[in-house]
């Protein structure tokens, strides 16, 4: 969240879903790899392996013929159609390094869909079940769409929902017929930016005066979440496959309320603005109102009436309508997390089991796989330094990313710069590569804090990301070599195994107060629609990264779950993608939250874990909440009667004593200040079978005791909400940190899951900094 007020918190990825392979005929194209080059002609390499392919099959017809590929660029070998016998020949040579069945890929949605579990081929999903979410709008507030994109094709997409009241707004660059059967609505929002920006000049600005996106960031939102299908899309050829939205039917509304100064080099939203296209769209009746806005440190508190985003999503969720936001990129940084308050669904972001290995390869053929966007050419071998004092010398070196235009221009010119960078500001690395390159460089590798987004560097200039550890490496190899060498080929897409999920480090942690985030979703480096102006896109596509591309994830989701469940409250929405989450990956592996340094993710992280769509559909209980809760909890924040009634519209009075914060039916349990014992209590609505019979499992955080009581809960025709209490008392005798465990209830086929987290504080209200 880098601009001044509301600003977009920018970032997310497409990429090709590993599928089981094909029924196996006779002949079957395998893939034999033989690791390095052996010559950089790459005609050579190519003419090498037709001879091995011509010995195999006793002419070079018969190997012309069975050539697929002759993989000669980045590494050696080739992809040809061959018996098993014949590849089971191949692999006993010994220039083999080995050889594989050729595998099949499913051209899908981002990674993002297939990894949640939503894949289209599988004819019986909740995707498929739900009519891919038709008839549910999606309102997305933020920078504007750009109409054109193929997102919002509406190739067989039926007639526009009969609830919905709104439409669309000419302005620059911007007809009525922009609109269509998918992009249903678009209007734009203004007066509150030009009060605030004095001599604003449209003529001057680049931003249209429309509902038109400039920037893409609103365009990559409303895509993610409800984008149409696309085939064969890719960023430069990096994870290609088909783009969709989670909610490829669902319909979409755009309400821009966000604007491109370019006094600020960046994006803003007025409150007024923001207000305004949250109040139409409760008028224009979207299902689904997603926003990727947020503010800077200091936040609001959860309940601030200065919060526009707090005040009008509010007034939505009275009204039916779910409110999904993005919980900021302030990470890993705890207690940054914004738009907590209790109506709004919060939204972590993680990565995918993905990566864009870039191999790096020094002159003592160490290979190390780094990790870039990087599409152009391999570099071949280069020189490779690390401008330091050579101990000779009166002139200034420095290795330091920041201080590099401190250096002699002989010491870069031609050569590949290593350089090591504390920060953790995602423009050091295209600034770093600018100068570079300006410098008559010819690539960059930058040592940095793991765990932080890439972005391709400006004219596709190599520049490859490693940590410390392998920068380390790489300057032994530089300081014990008297004429370092380095080449760098392009980026691959790793799907699947072993490349491990993480939360990612940008993605703002809790707590604040007694909230934490919700839910986590894939947020890095997601492939969506953007706008042709926008930087570094690629035939109207690109990736991003933040929560911003987290939110309309689960703005997807919450789409096809109203599809399946349209009677359902925001609030049953939230409980339901919260108690069924995924803890681990969806492979069972352990969750990593990214930061200084990795640890197991818990509730600050992730909220109640990543999002499980399949099982959401279907949590068995829901911890439910309506207006009088909102209400209820309003009191216990200390809110006084007369703000109430003015947030309400009608005459509140709260009750006397006022009720406990910790009673709010939240599907997930913080107590900030456990001083010695405290009680509250939950209540959990049956959405399962009508007779249904749960009991409890308690995993209580360390040094906490917890009791609940009753610890069966039954449910009939007459009885489908029942309470429990929770009694939490703590064994320990000094301020301690949060300690996290959980409160499940169980029927053995639901794990009905709520996140525990306490903080035991014997002297109330003490800042401890040692």
């Amino acid at each position: 969240m880098r601009n001044f007020r509301s600003s977009v918190l920018f970032v997310l990825s497409l990429i090709i879903v590993s599928n089981v392979a094909r029924a196996s005929a006779e002949i079957k194209v395998h893939i034999v790899y033989l690791g390095e080059k052996q010559h950089d002609d790459p005609k050579l390499v190519t003419e090498s392996h037709h001879q091995m392919l011509s010995s195999l099959l006793g002419s070079k017809e018969d190997a012309h013929d069975s050539m697929v590929y002759s993989y000669r660029h980045g590494f050696s070998g080739f992809a040809a159609r061959l018996t098993k016998s014949q590849a089971n020949k191949l692999a006993d040579s010994p220039e083999v390094v080995h050889v594989m069945p050729d595998s099949y890929y499913e051209l899908a949605t981002t990674r993002t869909w297939d990894y949640l579990g939503l894949a289209t081929a599988n004819q019986k999903n909740l995707l498929n079940n739900t009519n891919m979410g038709d008839q549910v709008i999606i309102g997305v507030v933020d920078t504007g769409v750009w109409p054109e994109s193929e997102s919002f094709n509406d190739n067989g997409v039926g007639p526009i929902p009969s609830h919905w009241k709104g439409g669309c707004q000419p302005g620059e660059k911007f007809k009525l017929t922009n609109c269509n059967r998918k992009l249903i609505g678009a209007k734009y929002y203004i007066n509150g930016f030009l009060a605030e920006i004095d001599g604003f000049n449209f003529t001057e600005s680049p931003d249209y005066s429309s509902a038109r996106d400039f920037v893409g960031h609103g365009t990559h939102v409303a895509s993610t979440a409800g984008g149409s299908y696309i085939p064969d899309v890719s960023y430069k050829g990096l994870a290609r496959g088909t783009l969709r939205g989670g909610a490829p039917r669902a319909r979409i509304a755009m309400y821009k309320a966000c604007w491109y100064l370019e006094e600020l080099g960046g994006v803003t939203c007025s409150s007024s603005d923001i207000l305004k296209a949250i109040d139409d769209a409760i008028h224009d009746g979207v299902d689904v109102l997603s926003l990727s806005l947020g503010s800077r440190i200091p936040l609001n508190s959860e309940t601030d009436l200065r919060d526009a985003i707090a005040t009008g999503s509010f007034h939505a969720v009275t009204k039916g309508i779910t409110v999904v936001c993005a919980g900021g990129n302030a990470g890993p940084s705890a207690q940054t997390i914004a738009n907590t308050a209790p109506w709004i669904i919060t939204v972590a972001a993680t990565t995918l089991d993905r990566s864009f290995a870039t191999p790096i390869i020094l002159g003592n053929k160490k290979v190390i796989l780094g990790q870039a966007m990087y599409t152009g050419p391999k570099l071949g071998f280069t020189s490779l330094v690390y401008p330091e004092d050579p101990g000779n010398s009166n002139e200034t070196f420095n290795g330091d990313c920041e201080y590099l235009n401190i250096n002699p221009i002989r010491e870069i010119a031609g050569k590949v710069v290593l350089c090591f960078t504390t920060s953790r500001r995602y423009t050091t690395q295209s600034r770093d590569a600018s100068f570079v390159k300006g410098a008559g460089g010819l690539g960059l590798i930058i040592a940095r804090i793991p765990g932080y987004t890439l972005t391709p560097c400006k004219d596709d200039f190599p520049c490859v990301a490693v940590d410390y550890e392998v920068g380390t490496d790489i300057l032994f190899y530089i300081r014990s070599t008297r004429l370092p060498v380095v080449k760098i080929q392009r980026s691959r897409t790793i799907v699947g195994q072993p490349v491990g999920t993480k939360v990612a480090t940008f993605s703002s942690r809790g707590p604040k107060s007694t909230f934490i985030q919700d839910i986590a979703a894939p947020g890095v480096n997601i492939l969506a629609a953007t706008s042709p102006n926008a930087p570094n896109n690629a035939g109207g596509f690109a990736m991003y990264s933040g929560t911003s591309m987290a939110a309309p994830v689960i703005s997807g989701v919450i789409a096809i779950l109203k599809a399946l469940h349209p009677d359902w409250s925001p609030a049953a929405f939230r409980s339901a993608i919260v108690t069924t989450a995924w803890r681990t990956d969806p492979f069972g592996e352990q969750l990593p939250a990214e930061g200084s340094s990795r640890k197991d993710a818990d509730p600050f992280d992730y909220g109640g874990g990543l999002v499980d769509p399949e099982k959401a559909a279907n949590p068995g209980l829901i911890y439910d909440m309506g207006p009088k809760d909102y209400i209820l909890y309003l009191c216990s924040a200390g809110y006084n009667d007369s703000s109430i009634s003015q947030l309400v519209g009608k005459v509140t009075v709260c009750s006397n004593p006022k009720p406990s914060v910790l009673d709010m039916n939240l599907p997930s349990i913080t107590i900030p200040n456990l001083k010695d014992k405290v009680t509250l209590t939950r209540t959990v609505t049956n959405v399962g079978p009508v007779n249904s019979v749960y009991k409890v499992l308690v995993e209580p955080p360390f040094g906490v005791r917890m009791v609940v009581t009753p610890k069966k809960l039954v449910f009939n025709s007459k009885m489908k909400r029942v309470s429990f209490k929770v009694r939490a008392s703590t064994t320990h005798k000094i301020n301690t940190g949060y300690y996290f465990g959980s409160l499940i209830w169980t029927d053995s086929v639901h794990n009905v899951t709520i996140p525990v987290s306490v903080r035991t504080q014997i002297l109330q209200n003490y800042f401890d900094e040692n």
